[in-house]
This record gives structure tokens, sequence and C-alpha cells, in this order.
């Protein structure tokens, strides 16, 4: 069922940090290679240094498609590669609920911090091996937040008209602003939750600790780190869901039902300042 739906204030953070030299330097001694596993384990480590936000990443549902890695690689910014399992590559679509969302040192604000996000992604690794998370859009109800997003860490934070409500099931619909199509999604928690094993496909797709964005033209590559503990994730019940969102950003749309699907009542987040990578 491709694509379809189924049954400006300014905040003084330094989020610019100086080169990664250390990172640099294996870069040009190793040249590129895929993430081992001691890799991935590595990037759960907290970085020794000062967070510069605090967020929460509450009630996320993650939906999973696999995709021909050429055609994802064909849209990343030169320097990243696309990162597979067992030789697959995956497009996801995560919509969840953005809380306590502050500069490191600041309370959260009422009005302010709290918003509603809907992302699509995939997963990537720079010349370092450094495993993380491409955002093609990120979708917020939220304008300061959409204009900070975009300012002050190169992402493609796009408004957007986003309700959703919380009790036994969760009812969560986005609409671009621009958009013709609207997404919804009704999903809940079963079972007991898990930490994902390393190794598995709930590991790769979830237990990532990096983002990157580019600068507007892709002339610069910078990598965030971000740290938190691992989801405990929780098998998923879905009686509505969307693929549209891939094709608010005009790539090709999926077929059929998500092929991995998984939900976490959330972790607490540190966010650290981007690196040149």
């Amino acid at each position: 069922m491709p694509a379809s739906q189924h049954d400006s204030s300014r905040l003084s953070v330094n989020v610019i940090a100086n080169p990664d030299t250390s990172q640099s330097q294996v870069a040009s001694q190793g040249g590129v290679g895929k993430p081992a596993e001691k890799d991935r384990l590595a990037a759960r480590q907290r970085p020794a240094k000062t967070a510069v936000m605090r967020q929460a990443w509450k009630n996320l549902l993650f939906l999973h498609w696999e995709a021909p890695a050429s055609q994802l690689q064909a849209l990343l910014p030169s320097g990243l590669h696309i990162d597979t399992h067992d030789g697959k590559a995956w497009i996801g679509i995560v919509p969840f609920f953005m809380r306590r969302v502050r500069p490191a040192f600041l309370p959260s604000v009422p009005g302010l911090s709290n918003f509603l996000e809907l992302n699509v992604r995939t997963y990537v690794y720079d010349a370092s091996g450094t495993p993380g998370v491409w955002f093609f859009s990120l979708d917020a109800n939220h304008g300061i937040a959409c204009s900070l997003g975009r300012r002050l860490f190169n992402l493609n934070y796009r408004n957007a008209k986003i309700q959703a409500h919380e009790k036994d099931w969760t009812h969560f619909r986005a609409h671009r602003n621009g958009s013709s199509d609207g997404a919804t999604y009704r999903y809940r928690s079963t079972g007991s939750g898990r930490i994902a094993k390393p190794g598995s496909l709930d590991f790769f797709l979830t237990e990532r600790y990096a983002l990157y964005s580019s600068s507007k033209h892709g002339s610069q590559l910078w990598r965030g780190r971000v740290h938190h503990k691992p989801y405990q994730l929780h098998e998923v019940k879905i009686e509505s869901y969307s693929s549209i969102p891939i094709t608010w950003n005009r790539q090709s749309p999926v077929a059929g039902p998500p092929q991995h699907k998984c939900a976490s009542p959330g972790v607490d987040v540190e966010i650290f300042s981007l690196q040149r990578v």
C-alpha cells in the first residue's frame, strides 16, 4: 500500500564546537569503515563534556521499512554512508512527544518546552565509522522549535499541524503545512519492556547516539552526540498508520505495512554541541 493511509527568538546556547580533530584523524588514517559492534556499543557512553540541551522523548512509535540502499545513499550529503543490517537498509517514521525541551542550564518553560514531532530518518555512518541518524525531515507543531532546530542544528525542521492525545491508545495526527495529505497513527504498547540486544535489528534501528546534519549547500557536515539510557522497547498494536510523511519529502513511497515496529515509553536525553566532521 504505497504511501497510503491505513484502516524569532534568540537562544544563547553554544551548540557549535571546534572541529572534532580526533575523529578527523581516524578518518584520514583508516578511510571509510562500517561500524563494528564495539563501535555501536561505545556510542552508548556519555561524552566527557557538558550538555548544551536537555529534553525528554516520550511515547515513541518506531515504524520501519526496508529500502534500496543505493536509493537512500543518493539522498545523502558527501561524507555519509548508508548503514545496513544483514545487508538491508531502512527508512523509518517516528512520531513522538517532545517534553521539557530547554537549554541545559535553564528550567523548562510551559508553552515553549513541550510539543509534538514526527521524523523521517535513515541510518548512516561517517568516515570515522561513527553510527548515527540522518533525518530527512522533522515535522513539529512549534514554530520556534522549528526555527531553532534549523538555525542551531542545521536540521530540516518543518512546520506542521499535529494533534495527539494519550489514553489507552495514543492517537497522533500530523499534516505538514502546504502538503495535501495528512498522516494518522493510533497505537498502544503491549507486553513487558525489553532492552535491545547488541547485534539485533532492534538495536540497529533504535540505539543511535549521534545525529548528522549538513550546511544548507552541503559544504559542511556536522555530527551531534546525544546520551540517554537504552530504550525500553515494547511490542505495539497499531490500528492506523501511514507512510505518507516519506512522500512529503518528494521521496519514493514505500509499499505495504512496516517490516519492523515497536514502541517505547521514552527516555530523558542530554544533547551535546555539534562537531565538524
